[in-house]
Order: C-alpha cells, then structure tokens, then sequence
C-alpha cells in the first residue's frame, strides 16, 4: 500500500537518498529543504510518516516539530540530527516525535523506522512534563556515538512513565548519571532522587536502611528511623550494585514492587508508598538467578526496561567530546583546542578498562601536569590496572577498531574495500611466522595450530618469504 512521506532537510544527499529508498517501496515523497516549506506542503498535503531534521534555515526542526503536530496531528515524525544528545533526543520525544535517528545513519535504519511507524499509526509517546538537562549541566551525559544516541532514546522514552528501569554496564559507564536523567525528565523530578549504594551498606543494616526500622528493633537502635525507600516517597529510588541484595531483604523488596508498601525492621505495620525504582549492576543477574542467589520473580518485576551503557572501547569516538566537556568542568581555558590530535589518537588506543570515570580522572591529572599548555600523552598517568589487567585478546581487539577506523577514514569517498582481506594480508604473516617459531618450525605442527593444510602452509611460506628454500624439495 503506497504512503505519503514528507522529508524536510536541508542536505540534499541525504533528501535524494531518502526519497530514491522510500519511492522503491512505492510511496509518494515529498521533500521541503526548510521547515516552513514543510509545513506548506503537510498543510496542503497532509502526510502519514515526516522525516524532519533538527539544524535548518530559518526554524529549526525542533520547533517545527510542535507545528507539525498541530498541522498533520496523525503524521508520525521521525527526527534526525548530526548532532544528537540527550537533550534532543528528550525534547523530540516530548513533543512527540516518533522515532528519532543520529546521522549517519542506515537508510535500513530510515526505511525500518518507517515501517514500524505505519504498521502502529497510533502510536503516540505524549507530551513531556520535563524538560532535559543541558550538556553544561554536572549531570550530563555525553556522547554521540550510535550506541549512546540509542541510550538517549532509551531515556526519552521511559522517563515519563512510572516503569522500573535496570541499567546495566561496566564500572564507570555512568549508570548513576542515568538514573538522575531518568528522574530529572519524569514527573516526579520535584520530588527526591534518593540513590542507595548498596555495596557501601553493613551487610547486616542492608534491611534496616532501605525500609527503616522502630526503636529497639535492634542493638543499637535507639530511636526509630525511616528508610530510604520512605524518604523517597513520591519521588525515585536508585538502587546500585543490585546484585548484593540479600535474599531475604529482595523477598521485601518484591513486596514494596507489587504492594507499595514497606515494613520497618522491628515493626508490624505497613506504610504506604509511592516510590519508583531505579537499579543498576555491573554483575551478570542472570547468571545469579539461575545459580539461586538473586530472585527470578524480582529480576523480572526490576527488568521492565532495560537500558544498557556500553563501555568506552565500544564509543571511542566520543572521547573528544567527553574530553572536551571534562576539561570545561575543570576549567581549563579552551578546552576545545586543549587536546592536540596525537593525545586524541593516543587516548583512543588505550583500553580504559575504568571507562568514562578513568578517562575523567587521567584527564584531571593531565591538566595539572600540562600547567595551562596542551595536554600531551607524556602528561597522562599509567592506564590503570584497578581493573585487573587488559587481556591479549582485548587488546587486540582495541587494535583491531582503530585499525578499521583508520581504514575507513583513508578511504572516505572511495569505494569500500575488502577490509576483512586487507586484515587478513595485514596479520598473516606474524601469525605464519610466530606459529612456525613456536614449533621449531615444524610446518605439520604449525599446520594443526593454524587449522590449515599442510600444502596451505607451505604455499604461504613461499607467498610471504620467496627466497625461503623449501626442504620438501618442492621448490
């Protein structure tokens, strides 16, 4: 069945490559290079799905974006930008956009956007309450990579409802940031984020802090006290390291989830609350629900919404950015011309097993070394190895990623290449080389390592050393 598709932006590959993608499948398209053009022509033409991009001539996307829902109410908007954070992503949701995508993207991405926005026409995320965070903000999260602009959307969807969230990640990949975004675009932003570090709990106070406890309850307990999940009422609790939740305080806890009500240690009534929950882990819950130890009933009533941070080594490219906003925080002057690009190439070969948390810190400590001049590599401490040592195989694998990036960028307008070939070409011969020193060169050996061919190997030592004589007289 043909649609109607109205693209407005300014970029006219982008237009093109939208509409040849969308007028394959049989639509009828549009294309507006303003926002006011856009608005002219879904006026006269009312159409069923808008890609709508936020940077234009004249008014900018996001504005056009509350007009547009006043002139075709029942279009489905697709915002796209080159310049996507968290803010966008929040404002274009809470004006009610339907999808949003960060360029580049796929025109798979685009085309599937579309489909889905067809098959549920009826779909409407609402208007927001909250307004997003400014990038300058202490709690902003920073990012334009793909893989963040998907936890931007993440956050812009489910901050308004009432839906537990689990976020999962690495150690310093800012899960608390967040869960305070998630709060600060809810409803319940007036009301307290209480955040319960439950590593940092006395194992045997985990129950008594998160629900209270009366007076006498325990040695020690003088007076009666409320819980954190109490003095969150109305607002959000974020639960981190969800993992070291005892078993007989995740049974109470299930109770709050399904009731909305918390007992306090020592006590026999029950209080009602109103408290949304928020938790985080680093740890593999799964796994801990099936060796027993974290409860299944609970997992699943936390893991409405997941939403997962991956970790640096996946989002180098947000180094400069995340650099720059560091290094503001810090005051440096000029943060933008503070890192030359050898120290940019140089922080993204490393592994920063620590993250975002170990990146602001060696960049903190660069800034003082660095006395108001450029930072350089020499004045980055040593990587870390809080985080127990960076294995063989990350490390080759963070080769790999710049290696592709490398590629990639060298060849930007050509055709692509085979990168898996020139891989291949790249390392084979220290492989060959390697494996043969390691058995004392005995190719039958090294063939088994190699999983190849005897003749295979054979025919790669001439390949790579020529003037190698071969002692099965072959040659």
């Amino acid at each position: 069945m043909s649609h109607s598709i109205l693209i407005i932006d300014d970029e006219e590959p982008i237009a093109w490559a939208l509409r040849r993608a969308f007028e394959r499948d049989k639509h009828r398209v549009a294309v507006a290079a303003t926002a006011e053009d856009g608005l002219v022509k879904a006026r006269l033409h009312p159409p069923d799905v808008v890609f709508l991009d936020v940077k234009l001539p004249g008014m900018d996307g996001l504005t056009a974006l509350g007009e547009l829902k006043k002139t075709a109410p029942n279009a489905a908007v697709v915002v796209i930008t080159a310049h996507g954070n968290l803010n966008t992503a929040v404002k274009a949701v809470e004006g009610g956009a339907f999808d949003y995508l960060a360029k580049p993207f796929e025109l798979a991405q685009a085309v599937d956007a579309t489909k889905r926005a067809l098959s549920n026409r009826s779909e409407d995320t609402g208007a927001r309450e909250a307004l997003a965070e400014e990038d300058s903000s202490p709690d902003a999260i920073i990012g334009r990579s793909p893989a963040m602009q998907t936890v931007f959307k993440r956050i812009a969807k489910v901050a308004p409802s009432n839906a537990c969230v689990l976020i999962t990640g690495e150690s310093g990949t800012g899960k608390e940031l967040v869960a305070r975004a998630i709060h600060a675009n809810s409803p319940r932003r007036h009301k307290p984020l209480v955040p319960a570090h439950v590593a940092a709990f006395n194992p045997n106070l985990v129950e008594s802090e998160l629900f209270g406890h009366v007076k006498g309850a325990f040695t020690g307990a003088e007076r009666a006290r409320d819980g954190l999940l109490k003095l969150a009422d109305g607002g959000t609790v974020f639960l981190d390291e969800l993992a070291d939740i005892p078993l007989p305080v995740q049974a109470k806890l299930l109770r709050v989830l399904e009731r909305q009500e918390v007992q306090a240690v020592g006590g026999s009534d029950s209080q009602t609350v109103d408290v949304r929950i928020v938790s985080a882990t680093h740890a593999d819950l799964s796994s801990a629900v099936r060796e027993g130890k974290f409860r299944h009933d609970l997992f699943f009533r936390l893991n409405v919404y997941p939403i997962h941070l991956p970790p640096l080594r996946d989002r180098v490219d947000d180094i400069p950015v995340l650099a720059e906003h560091f290094l503001r925080k810090f005051g440096v002057p000029n943060p933008a011309g503070a890192v030359p690009a050898e120290t940019i190439a140089f922080l993204k070969s490393r592994p920063w097993p620590g993250n975002v948390r170990e990146l602001r810190n060696a960049l903190e400590h660069a800034a003082i070394e660095s006395r108001g001049g450029p930072l350089r590599p020499e004045h980055f401490p040593e990587p870390s190895t809080a985080s127990g040592p960076v294995s063989l195989t990350e490390r080759l694998r963070s080769l790999a990623t710049e290696w592709v990036r490398e590629q990639v960028q060298q060849l930007e307008g050509e055709e692509p290449a085979d990168l898996h070939l020139k891989l291949i070409e790249a390392i084979e011969p220290a492989v060959l080389d390697e494996t043969l020193r390691q058995v004392d060169g005995n190719r039958l050996v090294a063939a088994r390592w190699l999983g190849l061919a005897r003749a295979t190997v054979r025919k790669l030592i001439r390949k790579y050393h020529p003037e190698t004589v071969d002692p099965d007289g072959d040659e």
